[in-house]
């Protein structure tokens, strides 16, 4: 079937979708545990039943059993090499069904989400991600499908890729792109309905709409914005059953009967939808219900909501806050001396407080705080710079990990950060939870450290959120971000350090130098290799304690590497600590004539010896 042939048909009267897949699987005895898309292969009748059942239901459209089809998804089974075999034979199964009904049926391949986030927010490139859907979308076209619905997509980047892949494959395939929503009427990664719409709308696709999300109510309320965004573009709804609920015996349960999905079918057609038919927890009553209130048009007994949609005022010129004292010396290239300080352990934090004087007393002109270094918990490290910025008068960079954060939470500690005064910043990924004090604690992440930059840079300092939201007025955020300059692989360090430089990092936080010859050659390699400056550096420079810890840093820290020489002449110092001292004074003058900046890390927690290393520097504004 072609686009054309596609769109006049539906112009003319709505078409029917099947309901859940998942769903009757499940109640067919497939337990959750396994892969549902590979029951294509081990039990082809089930899957064969379902189609069958929605087609006697009333289906003008059945989907393959292909949700989860794809690399990434198939991996957790072990079944990543079986993509193109898996999604074959789900088109072949629904084929054979289609071919013995006693009517017109079309058949649509089903793609949904990759289950792994893209970048610029994860580490999955869009051009890798590209070739997941290359992968399955064109065993589905090969296999003979009549078009193709993206659904339950959260990422527009996602269904902007697979959208753009469905097209070299097959350019005259009828697509119908879906989107699902929270509960909040957006989207998982924030996005808002109208914002949606308009992004769809600009695809080269033949339906838009939405799928999942919650019940019918909320679909209709979505489906309606979208109308308005987008008066000339077929729309498509497929809501769940509600929302689902879970008994005490585990069982998942949604409320919304049959009945009340034939209700919500004259509302969702008279709103405008082309494309009706269920999600999650919806079966083939459901289905049947459906066919009946299109069989039997009819004004709709439920009232369509009015919808405002409200847009931006006219933008006023932002006002921005003046630039930190740390963007004012990476400007004026005045050298930053920066000592990383960890949160207390509890409530009591004199002794934190009283260091930060004894630092900056010693020459420090800025303070790192860490957040929860190792993993170890200790109180939130913005409220602890906060206090440190107000007791000592010294500005802090906040370490701000994403690991451990959600979109929601990231947003929310960068706003509740920047209100306190806390505007520079450090981005990391952060330690993993497994070598801490709570090693089962949630480890997961929405953003990787590139894509967290060029969130605060490109939006928060833009006056918007992920979401593209207005934030109520742009942040000033200084940004920086991590940089091995002794790396094993020196190509991949200087490809990661190009795309956070390119997603607006403003400096480098480097680990602890401890070969400045060979992070002198990793600079100018750098600069030979990309023609381009590299951007300022604070330079990491860690004062060794003892014999066993130049060791146990150079054996067991990952990124980590003291040249035998030191660690022979920390093995035999009488005074180790002092001997420490000196041979970081020593790494610093060598570092400081290309470098802006040094990171001084104390071990354990003697603040007296990297104080001492200072000495060395004389008046930090030298």
């Amino acid at each position: 079937m072609n686009r054309q042939t596609f769109i006049s048909r539906l112009r003319e009267r709505p078409f029917l979708f099947d309901g859940a897949m998942g769903t009757l699987l499940h109640s067919h005895g497939v337990p959750m545990d396994i892969s549902f898309d590979g029951i294509n292969l081990t039990q082809p009748a089930v899957v064969a039943d379902i189609h069958r059942a929605y087609i006697e239901a009333g289906s003008d459209i059945i989907e393959t059993n292909s949700f989860g089809a794809n690399r990434y998804k198939l991996a957790e089974y072990g079944l990543q090499n079986q993509v193109r075999e898996i999604n074959q034979a789900a088109v072949n199964i629904a084929r054979r069904v289609i071919d013995s009904a006693f009517r017109e049926v079309w058949l649509a391949g089903s793609v949904g989400p990759l289950g792994v986030r893209l970048a610029p927010l994860g580490r999955v490139p869009l051009a890798e991600a590209g070739d997941a859907f290359r992968e399955q979308i064109g065993a589905l076209v090969d296999g003979g499908i009549d078009l193709l619905v993206l659904e339950t997509m959260s990422d527009l980047y996602e269904i902007e890729t697979a959208v753009a892949v469905t097209r070299e494959l097959a350019p005259n395939l009828p697509i119908v792109a879906q989107m699902t929503f929270t509960r909040d009427d957006r989207t998982l990664l924030g996005h808002a309905p109208s914002v949606v719409a308009q992004r769809l709308a600009a695809l080269d696709v033949d339906a838009i709409g939405i799928n999942c999300s919650g019940g019918p109510a909320q679909v209709l309320r979505l489906l309606l914005v979208m109308r308005q965004i987008a008066p000339d573009k077929l729309l498509a709804a497929a809501p769940n059953a509600g929302w689902p609920e879970q008994t005490e015996r585990g069982r998942v349960l949604y409320p919304a009967t049959p009945d009340y999905f034939g209700q919500y079918t004259h509302a969702l057609v008279e709103a405008g939808a082309a494309l009706v038919g269920g999600c999650c927890g919806t079966n083939q009553a459901h289905i049947a219900a459906m066919r009946q209130a299109l069989d039997h048009p009819a004004p709709s007994p439920i009232p369509l909501p009015e919808i405002q949609i409200v847009t931006q005022a006219e933008k006023k010129t932002a006002v921005l806050d003046p630039p930190t004292q740390l963007a004012e010396n990476l400007k004026n290239g005045r050298y930053i001396v920066t000592v990383e300080m960890s949160p207390p352990k509890g409530v009591a934090t004199q002794r934190l407080i009283e260091g930060a004087h004894m630092l900056k007393e010693a020459g420090a002109n800025l303070l790192n705080m860490a957040d929860s270094p190792l993993a170890r918990m200790r109180m939130s490290a913005w409220a602890a710079a906060h206090l440190v910025q107000k007791s000592v008068g010294l500005e802090t960079v906040l370490h701000f990990p994403t690991r451990g954060r959600n979109l929601l939470r990231i947003q929310g500690d960068l706003l509740a950060a920047y209100a306190m005064g806390i505007r520079n910043l450090f981005v990391a990924m952060g330690d993993p939870t497994k070598i801490g004090d709570y090693p089962e604690a949630m480890d997961s992440y929405d953003i990787v450290p590139t894509g967290l930059i060029h969130l605060i840079k490109q939006q928060f300092n833009s006056g918007l959120d992920k979401a593209g939201n207005s934030i109520g007025q742009p942040t000033n955020f200084v940004v920086g971000c991590a940089l091995n300059l002794t790396p094993a692989d020196p190509e991949r360090e200087m490809t990661l350090l190009r795309r956070k430089i390119r997603n607006g990092a403003d400096f480098a936080l480097t680990q602890p130098v401890f070969d400045p010859a060979a992070a002198r050659q990793f600079v100018d390699l750098y600069e030979a290799t990309y023609e381009e400056k590299m951007l300022p550096l604070i330079v990491g420079v860690k004062p060794l304690y003892n014999g066993r810890n130049a060791e146990f840093l150079h054996h067991e820290v990952p990124g980590m590497s003291i040249p035998e020489s030191l660690r022979q002449r920390m093995a035999e110092a009488t005074d180790p600590q002092q001997e420490g001292v000196l041979i970081a004074q020593e790494i610093l003058g060598e570092l400081r004539p290309f470098t802006q900046g040094v990171y001084l890390m104390p071990a354990f927690g003697r603040y007296d010896l990297v104080a001492s290393v200072m000495d060395v520097l004389g008046e930090t504004g030298d």
